[in-house]
């Protein structure tokens, strides 16, 4: 015993100082590994709280876009039914039909339930009564020269369009107005067509 004593007593003072740095850089790679182990946890649970947002947003979305197609395709029913009373209104045939009116009414009353549904669910008309044209809501289908309305005022509505919350569902097509050319202007545009 006393021999082993003695050999550390005589192991020179640069070994000593050698194990002392040793054990300091085991402690501080210990406390780097730690650090670096808490930095890989709190990056493994923001991951996992961004992959749940994600998550949660296709749903979302998945469940939104299910529905944004199917009232896309169900305005096709309140075309129609447009379409049927305007065509029952204007045959010759059956305007001398007496019952015509009760049978008018009752597709309105379809109508306008139907048009009560959509609005639950978050489908608006597009309103374009003497509103500027705005490409983002309306389509254009032709151009009507008129001297009393502004230029870009829509005249006539061709068809509805629609909105599903924020996103647009389908345009408004429309008849817009425009400034009647002058004579001048007409007979440079033919000139530059030539």
């Amino acid at each position: 015993m006393s021999s082993d004593v003695k050999n550390e007593a005589d192991k020179p003072e640069e070994d000593q100082s050698k194990s002392a740095t040793s054990d300091l850089k085991k402690e501080i790679s210990i406390e780097d590994k730690l650090k670096e182990s808490e930095d890989k946890l709190l990056r493994s649970l923001a991951e996992i709280e961004n992959q749940r947002r994600r998550f949660e947003k296709e749903i979302r979305d998945a469940f939104e876009f299910g529905s944004f197609n199917f009232a896309k395709e169900s305005l096709a029913i309140l075309d129609n039914l447009h379409r049927a009373k305007e065509a029952i209104k204007n045959d010759e045939t059956l305007k001398n039909n007496k019952d015509l009116e009760k049978f008018i009414e009752n597709i309105t009353i379809i109508e306008k339930d139907l048009i009560s549904i959509f609005e639950k669910n978050k489908i608006k008309k597009i309103n374009t009564e003497k509103k500027k044209f705005d490409p983002n809501l309306h389509q254009a289908m032709s151009e009507i020269e008129n001297v009393n309305v502004e230029a870009g005022i829509i005249l006539q509505e061709v068809q509805a369009g629609y909105m599903f919350g924020d996103r647009l569902l389908r345009p408004a097509l429309v008849s817009v107005a425009k400034k009647k050319a002058s004579k001048n202007n007409e007979n440079n545009e033919k000139k530059e067509d030539k």
